[in-house]
């Protein structure tokens, strides 16, 4: 294990000693703002129609690539410390890559040219998952390769969605954004699949852990990373019955972890029942595409809102909340007002799946309303020192 130079490390201004510190607030403000511009749009109070290939593209790029990568990066940055036993990054190396991330935010709406917005776009992932192939090769964490898999198909389905907005090509971005989604979440059920029972293991002090299902992580990676392949070659853009069967899979796979880490106790802990109802998510969508691609009426984009909304959405707000909490050393005890942020952001994707029109704005105002309410609460504690006084 190599130690931390603890006088060096606590010399770092707070909110640069881990990743989760300033990918965490980002990406809450930045979740706030996306969605309130996005559904000022969608209500037609505004208009921006000068941006890179017209809002819906620059929608379905930041609410991935902008918001969820952003989150996925301060986790796993933070995480593989614990994993390998080697310093996370921190300091100057982390303010560079967060500029990165900043500045292709801003690229959008600034006069640069598409190839710039482009190159910045790829050129955070690419440092990202850099930053974490050192990391897990150094410590040969092959148990963790996974997840770099993921990541760099998580790149290439960027890449695909940059080349369709290059061209103008809706069917591209729509490939991209929607195998990009499903990969997101491959890595909500591989995060998830270990924090879940872990957390509600020590959360309702169940003296012993819940047992390990080797082949049913395996087959959850196996079938997601099909839907995926479905989404990025264009076929799962049309329905067909035999198309169903991952998506078959990967419901009752979710739907027995959920079954086996559930015990009644986790109603009275926001931390514990906040994570459930948002892996249940990952349930309902896998239902809704295999509705659809067996001929019920519906649309697809449903779908695609209960994975985007409910599981990434709820998982995020929800692990931000329990991790954010460990690495600042308090106790896992978070402010009340956040059970009502876990309410109203499953309210807010429940709307947003069920109703229209008019509606959409209230899951965008739920949606908002959810990611402001951890920005209110936990930006002293992401900005101010661990209150243990350790590193980190």
């Amino acid at each position: 294990m190599q130690l931390l130079d603890r006088k060096q490390a606590l010399s770092i201004p707070p909110v640069w000693r881990l990743g989760f510190r300033p990918f965490f607030l980002a990406g809450a403000l930045f979740a706030l703002l996306a969605v309130a511009l996005w559904a000022a749009v969608l209500m037609g109070w505004a208009s921006l129609a000068a941006v890179p290939g017209g809002m819906l593209a620059w929608h379905r790029h930041e609410m991935l690539f902008g918001f969820g990568l952003a989150i996925i990066a301060g986790f796993l940055l933070t995480a593989v410390q614990n994993w390998t036993g080697r310093p996370g990054l921190s300091g100057w190396p982390l303010i560079t890559l967060f500029g990165v991330w900043l500045a292709a935010r801003l690229a959008w709406f600034a006069p640069v040219p598409l190839v710039a917005l482009i190159a910045l776009q790829l050129a955070f992932i690419g440092l990202f998952i850099a930053q974490m192939a050192h990391q897990l090769i150094a410590a040969r964490q092959r148990n963790n390769y996974p997840i770099l898999l993921v990541l760099s198909l998580l790149a290439l389905c960027q890449s695909l969605t940059l080349t369709g907005l290059a061209q103008g090509d809706d069917e591209l971005q729509r490939r991209g954004t929607l195998a990009a989604l499903w990969l997101i979440a491959v890595l909500l059920s591989l995060i998830g699949g270990r924090v879940i029972p872990f957390f509600t293991q020590r959360g309702l002090g169940r003296p012993e852990a819940f047992a390990a299902h080797p082949w049913l992580d395996r087959l959850l990676l196996v079938s997601g990373l099909l839907v995926a392949a479905l989404h990025a070659s264009g076929h799962s853009l049309q329905a067909s019955p035999w198309q169903a069967m991952p998506f078959i899979v990967l419901a009752v796979l979710h739907g027995l972890r959920l079954w086996r880490w559930y015990l009644p106790g986790i109603w009275g802990v926001p931390l514990l029942w906040s994570l459930h109802l948002a892996y249940a998510w990952l349930l309902v969508a896998s239902l809704g595409m295999t509705v659809w691609h067996l001929g019920w009426p519906g649309r697809p984009s449903l779908a695609s809102h209960a994975l985007a909304v409910g599981a990434m959405g709820g998982l995020i707000l929800a692990m931000m909340a329990r991790v954010s909490l460990g690495h600042t050393g308090r106790a896992l005890q978070p402010p009340r007002a956040m059970a009502w942020a876990f309410a109203l952001l499953n309210l807010g994707a429940l709307i947003r799946i069920t109703a229209s029109g008019e509606w959409l704005g209230l899951a965008a105002a739920c949606w908002g309303a959810a990611f402001a309410l951890f920005a209110w609460h936990y930006a002293p504690m992401l900005c101010q020192p661990r209150v243990d006084g350790h590193p980190g």
